[in-house]
């Protein structure tokens, strides 16, 4: 076992891989303590470099940081459910993504791929940094089109938590015995050579 999983025991890679990897999950857990500007640019700096088709880097990234302004507003948007865990965030972030190349106008297959890549890259920093980064698709995403001012031609993909890890007491019961890293199917039954499986 490598030294540096720390989420042992309750993962534990069936090929050899990076820590950093199964290192990340998905706490919601959080202090309330503030954010700063310069940790959420350091998270959108790692999301910058996500791989897009033809460069296009499709992704885009509306924050509300607590305390702030928007932060009601965006708060607003999550369900009751997830409204009593992220209260204690220190940002909410809404992905977007551009449905269109800027190279020549014609529709990206690939645009939501792509961001997906870049919410990837900014949960893997965000961990490194030892914050939590829950994506999550709990919230209006009607609502938030139109809270942010999305134009056409671009498509709301998820929403994000971003803080400081806290004790799961702040949290309900119930959420509280969720709050351990959870597993993974393993690779045998997501990958296959040749053909898909009769009885995936």
């Amino acid at each position: 076992m490598d030294e540096k999983l720390k989420t042992a025991p309750f993962r534990n890679p069936g090929h050899p891989v990076d820590p950093i990897f199964p290192n990340r999950w998905s706490p919601r857990a959080m202090s309330g303590a503030h954010l700063s500007r310069e940790t959420l640019a350091t998270l959108f700096e790692a999301a910058r470099w996500a791989p897009s088709a033809f460069n296009n880097q499709p992704w885009r990234f509306v924050y509300a940081l607590r305390g702030g302004e928007a932060w009601p507003r965006f708060l607003a948007l999550l369900t009751p459910r997830n409204q009593l865990w992220c209260a204690h965030a220190g940002a909410l972030i809404l992905i977007v993504s551009k449905n269109t190349f800027d190279h020549n106008g014609k529709p990206s297959l690939t645009h939501s791929f792509d961001a997906g890549s870049a919410w990837m890259s900014l949960a893997l920093q965000a961990s490194l940094l030892g914050l939590v980064a829950h994506g999550m698709q709990g919230f209006d995403y009607g609502m938030a089109g139109e809270l942010v001012g999305l134009p056409d031609g671009y498509s709301v993909e998820a929403m994000c938590a971003v803080g400081h890890p806290g004790s799961p007491e702040v949290l309900p019961e119930d959420l509280r015995e969720k709050e351990k890293p959870n597993g993974r199917k393993p690779v045998a039954e997501v990958a296959f050579e040749g053909h898909f499986p009769a009885n995936p």
